[in-house]
């Protein structure tokens, strides 16, 4: 009897032991089961988080957590730095000079080769393939105000621009890529200068308020607002491609993400990212509205 007892009393410690195991193994999985995208605070960044999260949801069984308008580059680079989220899109040409600060380069693929390369060894954070547009830095102005100046190139907009006011995003006038480059590289100097959020710069520009914008080549305002973008006649700017950055870590613990992301791939241009931002912006349609609109379009979801 004392050894039937002694059996029975074993038999509910294993049991209890084996149910706790069980508990933490599931927290644990459920934990790293969810993956986290960020973005930036502009139209563009949000799309590309719900682009992500679209197909990472289709392709895999990991949940995701979307982080939007998190704000500035530096500040989504530090979360991802810290691991506070996994990945997000960010541009070659913002990788190159602002976080890694070098000098612009011109030619895409040497920039996309030099990020790559830098942010693995140095911050163990991998780029996948690039969503296919290049979304540069321009500088725009209502097409009649440029005919009546005659303005079509940035060596033009310097001869006028002791005349002019430029509105900006704050980021835009503090990085090297931006205005302080474009007025090293045109010794070029307007009468006035300001910060203002994208939402608000483009309809300044419309309405007469202010004369020039930093605008993105794939902005959909550009076409709607009736804006010239200015041609680089001394190819100042280099090449803004978009593509998924992930943690190394993420990537080595669900390498599945490298195949739901890369299927983005070469299926944004230009035109495309240009249209999609549009019916954020005009059409006042949501992002992830948008974003899972045209992954099924494209049969990704």
């Amino acid at each position: 009897m004392k050894s039937i007892k002694i059996y029975g009393i074993l038999a509910v410690i294993l049991l209890l032991t084996f149910s706790l195991v069980g508990c933490s193994t599931k927290g644990k999985s459920g934990a790293g089961d969810t993956v986290k995208i960020g973005g930036k605070n502009f139209t563009e960044q949000d799309i590309l988080v719900y682009l992500m999260a679209g197909v990472i949801q289709a392709k895999t069984s990991l949940k995701v957590e979307t982080k939007t308008w998190l704000g500035g580059t530096l500040v989504v680079s530090k979360a991802l730095d810290r691991g506070d989220i996994d990945m997000y899109p960010e541009y070659t040409g913002t990788a190159l000079t602002v976080q890694l600060e070098q000098p612009p380069m011109n030619d895409p693929v040497a920039v996309l080769d030099k990020v790559s390369k830098e942010y693995k060894e140095k911050k163990s954070i991998t780029w996948l393939k690039t969503f296919g547009f290049n979304n540069t830095y321009t500088l725009s102005m209502r097409k009649s105000e440029a005919t009546r100046l005659g303005i079509a190139t940035l060596s033009d907009l310097a001869k006028q621009a002791p005349n002019l006011k430029l509105v900006t995003e704050p980021e835009f006038l503090e990085r090297e890529d931006g205005y302080k480059g474009v007025q090293k590289t045109y010794n070029m100097k307007f009468k006035e200068t300001s910060g203002m959020d994208a939402g608000l710069m483009y309809g300044a520009v419309k309405d007469g308020k202010a004369d020039v914008c930093d605008a993105f080549a794939t902005d959909g305002r550009i076409v709607a607002f009736d804006l010239q973008v200015l041609k680089d006649d001394k190819n100042f700017f280099p090449p803004y491609y978009a593509a998924p950055i992930v943690r190394n870590d993420t990537l080595t613990k669900h390498p599945e993400l490298a195949e739901a992301l890369n299927s983005l791939a070469g299926k944004l241009d230009d035109k495309t990212m240009q249209q999609l931002n549009a019916k954020v912006d005009l059409d006042k349609k949501a992002s992830k509205d948008v974003a899972n609109e045209w992954l099924k379009a494209q049969g990704l979801i």
